[in-house]
């Protein structure tokens, strides 16, 4: 019934007088505002109560349940005494009205102040995102478990004790008369502290640290001696908890509702599609398999790629013989006793060639262009076919020569190098 004072953006307004102050929201939506929060903060040099007024006087007009219980706790919530306090708005929120009664003729400052980009409400986005899409693998996580019973017992302790007790209470019913209990409770400590989380990090850091470092300790105790979950059944349950809270994650950290919507909506449309995509990959697969020609394809080695395989193979083989003898397993010491020419061994171990050049030369004196063995077989071939076949030299010579210009098939070389 009073006459409020609007607030816009930028605005610094000082006053010594009681008075109440309205932001009303702007209706247009524009994305880039997605993630942005005007910060409201009042400060001044003596004490003040800071009130929030809510526009829904009567708590029967509320149409959901959620709109009910919060109508409840701003009945329940006293007024805050505090010489300085900041609050928070969402772009596309409620009109957020408050009144402020200064104790003494002291003056007070309202400052108004947008930030485009609210790192808390990114955090919860991106926390909801990660958590939805791997809640699944999350929910088999031993450490995850033991972190998760923390947090629950550091925000809803009621909770996490009724859980703890829940073999001691003989009826379902029981049980889930105070779990509705425990929750509604916890639900508004949870707000009173994000309501005040600041004036209590500020004047009571101690005894905050204190609640969380014990609560902490105890719960992962209960947490460790009880164990992580085993059955499917209680990891699904747990599973579907984490996807919950992963859409209120969602929701809290945008200031538009519709695209909180919309990213909810498409988060469970891609986690429904994985099904039908897997089945098509396996009978895209199994298609694949049937249809594939099992005709064996030779490989037709040329005498010149014949013999670059070979000496690439007779060194990489040297040096896998040379990495194995450097090896603690190799048995050094029989081997040793077993060798005509240890030294030469060790040589060969070290880097040596596996070939002496007296070898060398003696082979190619033996084997090589112009050597006694080559004359040999020269000889042989052209000897034998004269003393068989005198008529058909001609035509057999001829025929030698055109195999000898032929490629050799090898249709297993590759397997046996």
């Amino acid at each position: 019934g009073k006459n409020c004072s609007l607030l816009q953006e930028m605005d610094v307004i000082q006053k010594q007088d009681e008075n109440c102050y309205c932001y009303v929201q702007n209706r247009t939506i524009h994305l880039q505002y997605l993630w942005s929060t005007l910060q409201i903060k009042v400060n001044s040099r003596e004490k003040f109560r800071f009130e929030p007024i809510s526009e829904k006087n009567n708590c029967r007009n509320s149409e959901t349940v959620f709109e009910f219980a919060a109508c409840a706790v701003q009945i329940l919530w006293k007024p805050e005494t505090c010489t300085e306090t900041f609050l928070s708005i969402k772009q596309y929120g409620e009109d957020v009205c408050f009144k402020i009664q200064p104790f003494k003729i002291e003056p007070y400052t309202v400052r108004v102040k947008r930030e485009m980009l609210d790192g808390k409400l990114l955090f919860l986005f991106v926390a909801g995102i990660f958590l939805f899409h791997f809640a699944n693998s999350l929910s088999r996580s031993a450490k995850f478990f033991y972190l998760s019973g923390i947090i629950l017992s550091a925000l809803a302790l009621l909770v996490f004790v009724l859980l703890t007790l829940k073999r001691f209470i003989p009826r379902h019913s029981t049980f889930w008369i105070l779990m509705s209990g425990s929750w509604m409770a916890s639900l508004y400590f949870i707000y009173c502290f994000k309501e005040n989380m600041q004036w209590l990090w500020s004047e009571h850091r101690n005894y905050l640290l204190g609640y969380f470092l014990a609560v902490g300790i105890t719960s992962f105790a209960i947490c460790y001696q009880h164990g992580p979950l085993t059955t499917e059944l209680s990891i699904t349950l747990f599973t579907w908890t984490l996807q919950l809270t992963a859409f209120v994650l969602i929701y809290c950290g945008v200031t538009i509702p519709q695209v909180a919507y919309a990213v909810i909506a498409v988060s469970l449309c891609s986690k429904g599609l994985c099904y039908p995509l897997g089945a098509a990959c396996h009978i895209a697969r199994k298609m694949k398999h049937h249809f594939k020609s099992k005709k064996l394809v030779f490989k037709y080695l040329t005498e010149e790629e014949y013999r670059e395989q070979g000496e690439s193979e007779t060194i990489r083989a040297l040096e896998e013989l040379r990495s194995f003898c450097r090896s603690p397993d190799f048995p050094s010491w029989i081997a040793v006793s077993k060798l005509q020419a240890p030294h030469r061994f060790a040589a060969f171990v070290l880097g040596s060639p596996h070939v002496s050049p007296a070898e060398t030369k003696a082979h190619d004196e033996q084997y090589g262009i112009g050597s006694s063995f080559l004359e040999e077989q020269l000889f042989e071939t052209r000897a034998q076919p004269e003393q068989d076949e005198p008529a058909n030299s001609v035509h057999e010579d001829e025929e030698n020569e055109n195999e000898m210009h032929t490629q050799t098939p090898f249709p297993y070389a590759t397997e046996l190098l």
